[in-house]
């Protein structure tokens, strides 16, 4: 396996965030290797690190003062051996090669566990929405479509939406799409409801990461009414994922963007909730706002100086981090550990690093990993794509039961194929062994292709 990772890290120089996803699955499934040679033989590992595409373009487009801006496309077509690519645009400056890959790899493994026919993509641009007008944002998504439609469909590769890109970019990708296409197909996820949209999708991840959460407790026949909880971010996820918490009884006290974060003690209630929702949304404006609106809380700006984040460092029993990569440091996870946290179910992608990972498992926490707490999202894309294809529109409560139903599916996959090779609540390697077997499988009966 080291010369695996070895080679992996040849072929990909300077790619961090690609390779520290490539090497927390091959040490995962080490044991698997060794069990079942004929993965071995077909080059299932070096076959599924290699995307089956990657498409890169420019994308040009003209701001309000007429000046002409161009950005840089991507499009990561990781896997398809269970089912069309499947995976969101993220539009952010910091995406690049390496993250998109990083997530695209992350997205086969989470799209496995789901239990849909899904297989795993990712896509998007270094476009920053943020304090763009609706018509810039138009006129990126028109051009940027304008290119990458001819890389999707319906039974090709469906994108859905991830940080930057939310209802409104949507619709100007999806409006682009049928013109350029004439047709109109399931070819994008997180549609409006009017239009081909399902209910509980935008709320789809935070719900799941918290679907997972109870899961996890329920091993040790706890639950969340009455917990304390950290959650960072303040856009779709960190929203529903307080929402469903306060469904259940318990209290989340921290939010955050990228200037810094808001500590409520007394607990982000109902009316507090829709206070945010109305600021990110709606207003697009900062975290700090709420402070101002609610002076019993308090925020605190992000301290680049400080080797740890401090919203990491309060006393609560839960957390849940939703903003982005790597957001938990080895420093935060032992802040975690000291402050009483002991579930940390992600509602972000890969937010913890290698080292704050084994700090977590060796403090024997109940963690939940990304690919599967944070899989309702994809889940509910791939129940729209049902209903799309199918022509019907179920009900908040037929989607709802069938998410609580995909997070249990994903959560008792996990113990079972940890506990099969010998590290029993081990959700890490449960995650990333049921993942990869189904793929493997997959790909094993269609030959070397």
């Amino acid at each position: 396996m080291i010369e695996f990772v070895k080679m992996c890290e040849e072929c990909n120089p300077g790619e961090i965030e690609f390779l520290q996803a490539v090497s927390e699955v091959a040490e995962s499934v080490k044991p698997v290797i060794e069990k079942h040679p004929e993965y071995r033989k077909a080059k299932i590992l070096e076959r599924i690190v290699e995307p089956e595409r990657l498409v890169i373009f420019r994308v040009p487009w003209v701001d309000d003062k007429g000046e002409v801006q161009v950005n840089r496309g991507y499009r990561i077509q990781m896997n398809s051996a269970i089912g069309p690519y499947k995976g969101g645009f993220r539009f952010h400056p910091s995406v690049n090669l390496s993250i998109l890959k990083f997530l695209a790899f992350e997205q086969v493994f989470k799209n496995s566990l789901t239990t849909l026919p899904m297989g795993g993509g990712k896509g998007g641009s270094n476009f920053d929405p943020k304090g763009k007008s609706d018509l810039e944002v138009m006129r990126f998504c028109q051009s940027f479509m304008s290119e990458i439609f001819r890389h999707i469909g319906p039974n090709t590769d469906v994108p859905a939406g991830d940080i930057g890109v939310g209802a409104r970019e949507i619709g100007y990708l999806f409006g682009t799409y049928k013109k350029l296409k004439n047709e109109f197909t399931g070819v994008l996820t997180g549609k409006g409801l009017d239009w081909g949209g399902s209910l509980i999708r935008p709320e789809a991840t935070g719900y799941g990461a918290v679907y997972f959460a109870s899961e996890m407790l329920a091993t040790r026949n706890d639950s969340l009414a009455g917990k304390s909880c950290l959650v960072s971010g303040s856009g779709n996820v960190a929203q529903y994922t307080v929402e469903k918490l306060i469904e259940l009884g318990a209290k989340a006290v921290t939010l955050s963007d990228s200037s810094g974060y808001i500590y409520d003690e007394s607990g982000i209630d109902r009316g507090k909730l829709d206070y945010v929702m109305q600021l990110k949304n709606i207003e697009r404006g900062r975290i700090k706002e709420y402070a101002d609106k609610y002076p019993e809380a308090v925020y605190t700006p992000v301290d680049s100086s400080l080797n740890y984040n401090p919203l990491w460092n309060h006393k609560a029993d839960c957390a849940f981090p939703s903003a982005t990569q790597n957001e938990i440091n080895a420093a935060d996870a032992q802040n975690l550990i000291n402050n009483g946290i002991y579930v940390v179910s992600e509602g972000a992608n890969m937010p913890t690093v290698p080292g704050g990972v084994d700090i977590f498992l060796e403090n024997g926490i109940l963690y939940g990993p990304g690919k599967a707490a944070n899989a309702g999202g994809v889940s509910v894309s791939g129940l729209e794509m049902s209903q799309n294809s199918i022509r019907l529109s179920w009900s908040r409560e037929e989607v709802d039961n069938y998410l609580k139903r995909i997070m249990s599916s994903i959560h008792k996959a996990c113990v079972a194929a940890a506990e099969e090779y010998s590290t029993p609540g081990n959700y890490v390697n449960g995650a990333n062994i049921a993942g990869f077997v189904k793929v493997a499988k997959a790909m094993l009966a269609q030959g070397i292709i």
